[in-house]
């Protein structure tokens, strides 16, 4: 089952970033995790939403290729880094490729909080008119306190938190089984 796994992220070293690696390794028999690269799309603009670009043609084509949608953010000011907006919005526009794709949010965090809030004002941008992508609920991982949880490289080793993605993983893939 191919699923599109977007990081809200663009710093190269980012915990969010290492969380996708993680589940595209350790669930590779399940998934096949496919980390779609924001880093290169233009700021979206009204007045080329039609226009053939070729990063967001190829965005696109990789979020209706998979079968669902796995959003990893980080949280930046109480909600989603302006680079996963600026994802969204190109998603949400013309062929709106989002409308009925499964969705499922994570994020990881220093602070004790994780990235509730973010999470919050993403749940609510993936149910607008444009997106309207029915999310994976009960399930959202939301890892605080991620500089005790990782290795000296900076990779998730907290076995609470793989026991809980183990756990869930499989429970995500039945749902996104129903609503394709």
């Amino acid at each position: 089952m191919k699923i599109a796994v977007i990081v809200g992220s663009i710093r190269q070293e980012s915990y969010n970033l290492k969380l996708a690696k993680l589940l595209q390794d350790r669930y590779q028999k399940e998934l096949e995790i496919d980390i779609l690269d924001i880093k290169k799309l233009p700021f979206y603009n009204p007045d080329q939403e039609n226009d053939q670009i070729k990063e967001v043609d190829h965005f696109k084509k990789q979020v209706k290729e998979a079968k669902a949608v796995i959003w990893v953010t980080p949280e930046y000011n109480g909600t989603i880094p302006g680079v996963l907006g600026n994802a969204i919005d190109w998603l949400s526009r013309v062929d709106r490729v989002m409308i009925g794709k499964p969705s499922w949010m994570m994020g990881v965090s220093p602070s004790q909080l994780g990235t509730a809030r973010a999470q919050l004002h993403l749940r609510d941008i993936l149910f607008a008119k444009g997106v309207l992508s029915p999310v994976f609920q009960g399930h959202d991982v939301q890892i605080a306190g991620i500089q005790s949880k990782v290795d000296e490289e900076g990779y998730i080793n907290d076995e609470a938190t793989l026991a809980y993605l183990d756990k869930v993983i499989p429970l995500f893939k039945k749902w996104v089984e129903k609503h394709n």
